[in-house]
């Protein structure tokens, strides 16, 4: 024999339905912490990997690096030409290192590094068609030495070339920028006018 139901519905007490709803509230703010919670996190993780699609402009202090180290290669080069100014190329040829070395420190700390020490990705806009990419590098960041070795005279102007372009690149720049490229560029003036000269 089936158990029947009774017909009439169950009327819960006034206590027992604020109970009830209260417990129905309670557990709606809950789903909507939680979910809003979740929400929060994946809006930080699509905003996160935006970051790393974004490409950013050239740092105008690369191509002073790349030529920096291209005028310390061609410094050494010159050596075998003018093996009687060895000193003199040797020390041109550690100062625009250095040069190189000081100019890479500054991008790097204008991209930042990661309290593990690690670098961020910070890809960079390649340079268009028709625009100069500089000398060729190798992926250690020295310069590819050129072949032949150039002359005294072709390293004293390719230094002359150096000196203004690192000059005109000063008047853009502000604070420790301008500075760096002003001492840069007087480095240059020296180097071709005084240890070529």
């Amino acid at each position: 024999m089936p158990i029947r139901l009774p017909a009439q519905p169950i009327v819960l007490r006034t206590s027992d339905r604020h109970h009830s709803r209260f417990a129905l509230d309670r557990r709606s703010m809950l789903r909507l912490a939680g979910g809003g919670t979740v929400g929060v996190f994946a809006l930080g993780a699509a905003a996160g990997c935006g970051d790393d699609n974004k490409i950013y402009e050239p740092d105008p202090l690369a191509t002073q690096e790349v030529q920096a180290r291209a005028d310390a290669a061609a410094a050494t080069a010159a050596i075998a030409l003018a093996p009687q100014r060895h000193s003199a190329l040797t020390s041109i040829a550690t100062e625009r290192t250095a040069h190189a070395d000081a100019l890479k420190a500054e991008i790097d700390r204008l991209v930042g590094v990661y309290g593990d020490g690690t670098k961020p990705v910070h890809r960079t806009r390649a340079n268009g068609p028709g625009q100069d990419s500089g000398p060729s590098t190798v992926a250690s960041g020295t310069a590819i030495p050129p072949s032949p070795p150039p002359t005294v005279d072709a390293l004293r102007a390719q230094l002359t070339k150096s000196r203004q372009s690192a000059a005109d690149l000063a008047h853009g720049q502000s604070g420790y920028r301008a500075g760096l490229l002003a001492s840069i560029s007087a480095a240059c003036a020296v180097h071709a006018g005084v240890l070529l000269g």
